[in-house]
């Protein structure tokens, strides 16, 4: 029975100081949306793309329901939670208890948003996996309810001409036994790569590597220091290289040219991930 997922909604880096969190993505040439409060307790500012988008997120107030966060930033900021976009967050519960994955309940929550024509909730349902599915971070399936309020063209406009995600790569323990995990997920295999191997989502994959072997593919970029497994780094598709770095030394940052053309960003300038614009 396979899941209604479509790919990837969304990628949350969880942090402790919101503010500082902010900052550096303004400066890295991100558009954030204005400050969200979750009815959970949470805050977060979203930076928005065509398809998905990237959710920095903090955590003032506990909530059960955010245990794993607060557990997560006791070993720092980084990259903490997936995100995967559904049009039907209850079928794709029925199909992963189906396929053995122990999903829990759908749960729901918004947010207001202030828009130009007053205050609306953006709602959303979600279902989280258990942790010990994907192996570096917690996945959870999102529904989204009001894409109009989220999605504003106002939003999706960056100065480093990001225009979505186009990769996430994990560091792991076992790359063979954890994409295996992951693949559950999508009911797919894992496909070889140079770095170890990949799992399609049907939008930006997932690779699972080894840190020797990621830190040959982005030489000369400092990945995060955490322990393994761990979301190591983010891949975005840029408009244009060239602009992208203009806005990125613009910011006060030193993006690393990569073998390939693209640019990397240090994790402990970037909330304790590894960027790569390309």
């Amino acid at each position: 029975m396979r899941a209604p997922i479509s790919g990837v909604d969304h990628v949350v880096i969880a942090v402790r100081d919101l503010d500082r969190a902010q900052a550096i993505y303004a400066h890295l040439g991100f558009t954030l949306t204005p400050r969200g409060f979750h009815t959970l307790g949470s805050q977060n500012h979203c930076i928005m793309f065509e398809r998905d988008y990237l959710e920095l997120l903090a955590l003032p107030k506990a909530h059960p329901a955010t245990q794993y966060y607060t557990d997560f930033l006791a070993s720092g900021d980084g990259l903490a939670a997936i995100a995967l976009a559904t049009g039907d967050a209850a079928a794709v519960h029925a199909a992963l208890r189906a396929n053995g994955i122990e999903a829990e309940a759908p749960l729901d929550f918004s947010r207001p948003v202030d828009l130009p024509e007053g205050v609306r909730d953006a709602a959303f349902r979600i279902v989280q996996l258990p942790v010990g599915q994907t192996p570096g971070c917690r996945t959870f399936v999102c529904q989204h309810f009001t894409r109009d309020v989220v999605w504003r063209p106002a939003f999706q406009r960056h100065a480093v001409g990001v225009t979505g995600l186009a990769g996430i790569a994990l560091i792991v323990e076992d790359p063979a036994r954890e994409a295996l995990r992951y693949a559950k997920i999508f009911d797919t295999w894992p496909q070889t790569i140079d770095e170890g191997l990949r799992v399609d989502t049907g939008s930006a994959p997932i690779a699972l590597t080894a840190r020797w072997k990621l830190g040959r593919r982005l030489e000369g970029v400092e990945l995060p220091t955490r322990q393994r497994p761990f979301v190591a780094a983010l891949f975005f598709h840029v408009a244009d290289r060239a602009a992208a770095a203009n806005a990125l030394r613009k910011g006060g940052f030193k993006p690393m040219t990569l073998g390939d053309g693209s640019l990397g960003v240090d994790a402990q300038e970037a909330c304790g991930v590894t960027l790569v614009f390309g």
